[in-house]
């Protein structure tokens, strides 16, 4: 692929955050375009952010606009560094002026996973005993695991992934709920023990894809990221995206997705629950792919008539008094 890049260009700085998550998505990213663009340099500047600053509060108690963005996006729009790779279910819905998803990679298994503690191996959720404490720290899974498993206990675990695991082992849990593709990413697929299949948890906006974020009107980064999108995925995201902006709900919120895209058709299933879990709501619209957006919103507006926008309304009013 030729790609012209001015001189000012020969360079391209890519904002990280300092997690070791993040940093082996980040340098995939650096190592997928330095062989693809080998006559331009591109440059790691990580930073940290209020999200990796702030752990002994519960995401859903602080907010989540940009929790995990804002310093990156920051950097991008003082020319800092030029693009930025984030957890895409990072990435609100709705981005700083100037700024813009550029590009979407492919897409690891979005599915939630359950890492059980030693005494629990080979149990799943549904066979642990009553009582047992199910770490997590997203709204969508603990209304959802609750709706299905209400014989369970559920306990708010941060840090990251390294730190969670040290307490499950500890014995502070009897499980956590982690993504499946952060564990494989890390080298930690071994510690799965059930992936929850998806009429049980349906995973977050954008969750096992990589979002890179540029500066609107950059022809020259943009042309050379969109070398790693990855069309099918960036449909999938976009459709998730476009639901979740139209329901107005950040990432600590219980809403879930699931898509899939088969000979340029894209099925999209949404969910809206009640952080009891005693209401749920689902949906699932289906279409061309081309229209991903559109799907989006439609699946969206059709949740609303069903009661879903009362469910968020209740939600943000509970947060907003704890």
């Amino acid at each position: 692929m030729t790609v012209s890049v001015s001189a000012a260009t020969r360079t391209i700085r890519i904002g990280s955050r300092k997690s070791q998550l993040a940093l082996v998505q980040t340098y995939w990213v650096q190592e997928q375009l330095q062989q693809r663009f080998p006559d331009i340099k591109f440059e790691v500047h990580t930073m940290s952010t209020q999200g990796d600053k702030i752990l002994d509060v519960a995401l859903a108690k602080i907010g989540d606009k940009g929790l995990f963005t804002k310093e990156l996006e920051v950097g991008m729009l003082s020319r800092e560094t030029d693009i930025a790779v984030h957890s895409l279910k990072d990435l609100p819905t709705q981005l700083p002026e100037g700024l813009m998803l550029g590009c979407v990679t492919e897409r690891e298994d979005p599915a939630d996973a359950v890492v059980f503690h030693e005494k629990n191996r080979g149990k799943q959720l549904d066979t642990l005993p009553a009582g047992a404490i199910i770490g997590t720290s997203s709204l969508r899974r603990l209304a959802q695991l609750r709706h299905h498993y209400p014989h369970l206990e559920f306990k708010d675990v941060r840090g990251n992934l390294n730190t969670r695991l040290q307490k499950l082992d500890e014995g502070q849990y009897d499980a956590l709920i982690l993504a499946v593709a952060g564990l494989r990413r890390l080298g930690m697929g071994d510690r799965i023990g059930q992936v929850i299949p998806s009429d049980i948890s349906l995973h977050a906006v954008g969750q096992g894809a990589l979002g890179i974020e540029c500066r609107e009107g950059d022809t020259e980064i943009l042309d050379v990221i969109k070398a790693l999108e990855h069309t099918p995925t960036a449909q999938r995201c976009h459709a998730e995206r476009a639901f979740l902006r139209e329901l107005e709900g950040g990432c600590q919120v219980p809403i879930g997705v699931n898509t899939v895209v088969e000979s340029d058709r894209l099925t999209l299933t949404g969910m809206v629950a009640s952080l009891d879990g005693k209401r749920l709501i689902k949906d699932t619209v289906a279409g061309a792919a081309a229209d991903a957006e559109q799907l989006g919103i439609e699946l969206a507006h059709k949740l609303k008539e069903q009661g879903a926008q009362e469910i968020l309304t209740e939600i943000f009013a509970e947060i907003n008094r704890g």
